[in-house]
């Protein structure tokens, strides 16, 4: 299978919040098929539709041969590898990998959408993927970098490595 670019929001708001995004990153790349490329800053947020303390995000840029599903399932499995726990949804989590895009698949089931339904409607992703990938042009959206004015009125701090 010919090799695509996926981006990947990483957060956590429980214990080393820092420490988890940075080991999440590290991890990425283990992933079969995978070479993990690049990784965006580093942003403290406020919780959004949740509770608990403000998220460490990032987003990570992964070349990739698997396939939407099989992305997922790897990321669900780094997630476990983390402790993250699903008592309720939006529950304070130590690790949560969210698959944002993939090449330039268009997805809508059950169990993945792609792109992220919510991923134009949030600092926490659209800031560090505008990071990375401005010109990227999300299907039916548009280009990240136009898509940052929707999210300006949401707090977003860029965090010192």
């Amino acid at each position: 299978p010919a090799m695509r670019i996926a981006h990947v929001g990483i957060g956590a708001n429980l214990g080393d919040a820092r420490g988890s995004v940075q080991a999440a990153w590290q991890v990425l790349g283990e992933l079969p098929g995978s070479v993990a490329v690049a990784c965006s800053s580093f942003y403290r947020t406020a919780p959004v539709d949740a509770t608990g303390p403000d998220f460490i995000n990032a987003v990570a840029a992964l070349d990739t041969t698997l396939t939407p599903l099989a992305l997922l399932a790897g990321l669900q499995a780094i997630e476990l590898r983390f402790g993250r726990e699903r008592p309720y949804r939006n529950a304070p989590r130590t690790l949560d990998l969210d698959l944002l895009t993939l090449g330039e698949q268009v997805l809508d089931t059950p169990v993945l959408t792609l792109p992220h339904p919510r991923l134009h409607l949030r600092a926490f992703t659209l800031v560090p993927l505008a990071e990375l990938a401005p010109a990227l042009v999300l299907p039916g959206l548009g280009r990240v970098d136009a898509l940052l004015a929707g999210v300006s009125d949401q707090a977003i701090v860029r965090l010192d490595v």
